[in-house]
């Protein structure tokens, strides 16, 4: 069985938002008439405290968009996101979730990143989507979202490590830096990952 999982389809990585992706919400009708094509669809949320450690304001002196070390990973500092309880952290209102049946909120620990679906940034913690989607008897997941550089390629990455086909629709997902999903692409084919479009994935787009 196949799934789809909807990364962080979220207000505030959208024009507009907080942390805004490049044209992040010319996605959302092919997301929408994906949903159909698939026995499983999940989404997942950005869900962080306030004060969270990714932010650039919980350091003082630190500018957005750096790279720190915190807890002996690498940090890149954030603006604030995706706050728990604030509209930024909404999934996005075009968005149709009525075949969305399960949502995984990730970055909750304050001291700690989630930039995938499935684990921490240090694999020290689950989310629990790995086992949910075993236990619904699912064996490829399908990935679209937001940002391609960074949720939804680490949550592909996470995918091959739990042990399932990991396909990334390129066309439902927009990136932050062309270059950055570049090295994304070729790091999930390296790892045994697929990259390609909706039709060239045998779905209509």
């Amino acid at each position: 069985m196949k799934a789809l999982l909807l990364i962080d389809v979220q207000n505030d990585f959208v024009p507009g938002g907080a942390l805004a992706v490049p044209d992040g919400d010319a996605i959302t009708p092919l997301l929408n008439r994906l949903q159909p094509q698939f026995e499983l669809v999940v989404a997942t949320q950005d869900w962080h405290p306030a004060g969270h450690r990714s932010f650039a304001s919980s350091h003082p002196g630190q500018a957005v968009f750096t790279e720190i070390d915190w807890q002996g990973l690498p940090q890149m500092l954030w603006p604030d996101h995706c706050v728990q309880q604030t509209p930024g952290a909404d999934l996005h209102p075009a968005l149709d979730t009525r075949r969305v049946e399960a949502i995984f909120r990730k970055g909750t620990d304050p001291d700690i990143d989630s930039y995938s679906g499935f684990f921490d940034n240090g694999h020290r913690r689950s989310t629990g989507l790995g086992a949910y989607l075993r236990g619904r008897g699912i064996t490829q997941v399908y990935l679209a979202g937001l940002a391609a550089d960074y949720c939804v390629y680490f949550s592909a990455k996470d995918a091959l490590l739990e042990g399932f086909g990991a396909v990334l629709l390129e066309d439902a997902t927009r990136a932050i830096s062309a270059e950055g999903f570049a090295q994304a692409k070729a790091d999930l084919l390296a790892r045994g990952g697929q990259v390609m479009s909706t039709i060239a994935a045998g779905l209509q787009p």
